[in-house]
């Protein structure tokens, strides 16, 4: 397999598309990576594993109908498998394991046959075990590298922080040549609303030039500014809060023309159509309770 990705929007070939069967019971609390799955489990509303199946269903079907090859992971026997995007990414021909949460080290195995059709020299796996870095945090654009991180003095006992500095730093060591631009993100393990837990929940590339972002995500306000000068106050979708806690930023690109979204983003997909997108629309408001929806539960492979 020949791994070409290079943006976020280009015409998509080949994808890695998460799982939902054998997910596993309720977690308990203690269990929970993130504010927004505690605080279905305290309400008794966490997502059924059915609900949740036929959410990434429909999905699959939308990349069917697109002719885009999908690999699944081979299924782990009550085991969560949905968020495919934080276990590895592809950037240009490599594909980089990331260094995950020790928790979930089986989720790489399950996508091992897939590894196995690349050129193992162009995988890649950081040489240290504190350098982190999940590919929810890495936003691709062209010559540039978009990096989610923290930078708060309790990065160590920040769950939700998933993306340190050294991180930062090995990704800019594989891509010299690119620009690697990192962004502190606010985090909370209390409130939802306040937790920006990968770069992909307050800001998104979509369409030629446009993109999703919310402001509140970023700690330091240079760094929002810098996406604003980058492309344009008028080229931007702002979202607010409880549209950025049910996941408005996370939809997923198949072209520059064509972007799956969750069905009840009405006022996010008004504006891409506005812009003569297509929008593929999916139930995927179940997965959200999770603090993940569509660009989480995917990882492109190849695109154009």
């Amino acid at each position: 397999m020949k791994l070409h990705i290079r943006n976020e929007t280009s015409r998509l070939r080949a994808v890695v598309l998460g799982t939902a069967v054998s997910n596993g019971p309720v977690p308990k609390i203690e269990e929970a990576y993130d504010p927004k799955s505690i605080e279905h489990i305290k309400a008794g509303t966490y997502p059924k594993e059915t609900d949740m199946i036929n959410e990434m269903e429909a999905v699959a079907k939308i990349f069917e109908k697109y002719d885009v090859k999908v690999y699944r992971p081979e299924v782990i026997e009550n085991y969560n498998q949905i968020f495919a995007r934080d276990i590895a990414l592809v950037i240009e021909d490599k594909f980089i394991k990331s260094n995950i949460l020790p928790d979930r080290e089986k989720e790489i195995k399950a996508i091992e046959y897939v590894i196995d059709q690349v050129d193992s020299q162009k995988v890649c796996k950081a040489p240290s075990e504190d350098i982190h870095f999940e590919g929810g945090d890495i936003i691709i654009h062209n010559d540039h590298i978009f990096i989610g991180t923290y930078k708060g003095e309790d990065y160590s006992d920040c769950i939700v922080a998933r993306t340190n500095m050294k991180g930062v730093a090995y990704i800019q060591s594989l891509f010299p040549n690119k620009i690697v631009k990192e962004f502190d993100l606010n985090k909370s393990m209390d409130d939802p609303r306040d937790n920006a837990l990968h770069l992909d929940c307050c800001f998104q590339p979509v369409g030629k030039d446009k993109a999703i972002i919310h402001k509140e995500g970023f700690r330091n306000l240079d760094d929002y500014e810098y996406l604003v000068n980058f492309f344009g106050e008028e080229n931007l979708f702002h979202i607010s809060k409880d549209e950025m806690y049910y996941m408005n930023s996370n939809v997923f690109s198949i072209s520059e023309d064509i972007v799956i979204s969750e069905k009840n983003f009405i006022r996010l997909n008004t504006w891409l159509r506005s812009l003569n997108i297509t929008v593929e629309e999916v139930p995927y408001a179940e997965i959200a309770k999770q603090e993940g929806l569509l660009r989480c539960s995917t990882m492109p492979l190849i695109r154009d």
